[in-house]
């Protein structure tokens, strides 16, 4: 499951440079001096990261209190379908939705910000455009942040999407340094492979809801009275 925060966030990267695409595209990296480039690109992806992993771990915390419950099969089948339903619904829903607007408010709140750490060159100002830039909304942080709430666990659903923000960094770099490599016809071509790979993701965590007993996809879940007397046994 967590190879598969990798993969998204790698063919989501393109799709995710319509927002943060010009972000990168205006650091203000010294193009003089190679070395200060990349420790000023590394801090930025680190903010990033950060912000992620952060992100994960409070909706992880939000998948453990519903898998105490018993719902951790169900959990991981319900973000499945979500991921599922969230391709198959258009996008447009989503932005004539009253529940679009809160997003914007921020939105609005963070670009500030954001315009004014990029005036800096100091390496604070790099770790906080990263960590902002890891709070821009985006559809595909969103079907990642399913991912992390359904493993059910707050250090697993932050390594989730630390793996995630990792799965975007190649392109991202790239991209930072030369914005004329990524044409419009590759960018359409990766657009169409996200749907698609967003779609096996929700299969997946499906599948491994439904216990199969496929191990490392889709376990069977432990029985708690089971459990409970292997335990007995093993006492002296």
């Amino acid at each position: 499951m967590l190879v598969s925060a990798v993969a998204l966030g790698f063919l989501g990267s393109l799709h995710c440079l319509g927002m943060c695409g010009p972000i990168a595209f205006m650091l203000p990296l010294n193009h003089e001096n190679k070395l200060r480039k990349i420790g000023q690109l590394s801090i930025y992806h680190l903010g990033r990261l950060f912000a992620y992993g952060t992100i994960g771990v409070l909706f992880g915390f939000l998948g453990k209190g519903l898998s105490i419950f018993g719902m951790q099969q169900k959990l991981s089948i319900g973000m499945g379908v979500l991921m599922i339903l969230l391709v198959v619904i258009p996008t447009k829903f989503f932005n004539t939705s009253k529940l679009s607007r809160p997003i914007y408010a921020v939105l609005g709140r963070i670009k500030s910000k954001l315009g004014a750490e990029l005036k800096k060159k100091t390496p604070d100002a790099f770790l906080t455009i990263g960590f902002l830039n890891g709070f821009l909304p985006c559809g595909l942080v969103y079907m990642a942040l399913l991912g992390a709430i359904a493993l059910g666990n707050p250090w697993e659903g932050g390594l989730y999407m630390a793996l995630f923000g990792m799965g975007t960094i190649p392109l991202m770099t790239t991209a930072a340094y030369s914005h004329s490599l990524f044409s419009g016809s590759l960018r359409t071509k990766f657009r169409k492979l996200v749907p698609v790979f967003v779609a096996l993701i929700g299969a997946l965590f499906i599948i491994r809801g439904l216990g199969l007993g496929i191990p490392y996809v889709s376990p069977k879940p432990m029985n708690p009275q089971m459990e409970s007397a292997s335990m007995e046994c093993h006492q002296p």
